[in-house]
């Protein structure tokens, strides 16, 4: 018996890898975030599958449902919205199977980060404009925030923001932005990012607060800050500058790019 820990994907059901779609169709058991994973995901449990929505279970009611399945032989999806290396609690979920000697693996998802970022149809990443994406949220209910991870340590940078968990302090968010970005710095915010009810709000840092005001956007909305989100006049990268010698540009070579 084993636990599979499933990144599900930012929201579509077909963003959900071929591996975490195979494993849910595998398991007879799956548990699920039911505020965040959208349905069609249970689509691919088997018939009869135990379904448990998590949504409402503390820690403790969880991995009971593991020690259940485990009595049982029953493999278990466990099924988290985005990718399962920020902010979804698995880390206290593998502390207790690793006490309890229940096996589990782990599989990615496709972040709510990238998700956002596609459907802006940009590479936050530009040559000689910015080359780092810097993932944080600021402090709320559920955690607070070490106290060198502030926005304003990691905007000194320049780097993109991708800020999660703090589409309700918008207002502050921006203001402790600006000294360091400009006023005039590109900015979007994308509202359920892949999910049918998808919506994307462009600005700047300045008019940001704006474009949303009269919106009821409470949460599952990621800020993006940088210079990267409207920018067009940037240099080409050298990947594919014909000058540029690499080891798959060399006389004889026929495998594939990578």
């Amino acid at each position: 018996m084993t636990v599979h820990f499933i990144g599900a994907g930012p929201g579509a059901a077909d963003l959900i890898t071929v591996r975490g779609r195979d494993l849910v169709g595998q398991c007879p058991v799956c548990l699920y975030a039911g505020s965040l994973v959208p349905d069609g995901i249970l689509a691919y449990c088997p018939p009869g599958a135990r379904i448990v929505n998590t949504a409402p279970l503390a820690l403790e009611e969880i991995i009971a449902e593991f020690q259940d399945a485990h009595a049982k032989g029953f493999d278990v999806a466990r099924l988290h919205s985005g990718d399962l290396s920020v902010w979804s609690a698995m880390g206290e979920q593998i502390r207790e199977l690793n006490r309890l000697s229940i096996p589990f693996t782990v599989t990615p998802g496709v972040p709510s980060f990238a998700a956002a970022a596609a459907t802006l149809q940009t590479e936050l990443t530009l040559p000689e404009l910015v080359q780092s994406v810097v993932l944080t949220r600021t402090s709320g209910r559920a955690s607070s925030m070490p106290e060198a991870e502030t926005l304003e340590a990691f905007a000194v940078t320049g780097a993109v923001m991708a800020i999660h968990l703090s589409i309700h302090a918008l207002t502050d968010v921006i203001g402790r932005l600006i000294p360091f970005y400009g006023a005039d710095c590109p900015a979007a915010i994308v509202y359920r990012a892949s999910w049918p009810d998808e919506r994307v709000f462009r600005g700047t840092l300045a008019d940001l607060g704006l474009v949303l005001e009269g919106e009821l956007i409470e949460r599952t909305a990621l800020i993006l800050v940088g210079k990267s989100l409207g920018e067009s006049d940037f240099s080409n990268s050298s990947l594919y500058d014909a000058d540029y010698r690499r080891r798959f540009r060399t006389p004889g070579w026929r495998g594939t790019e990578s």
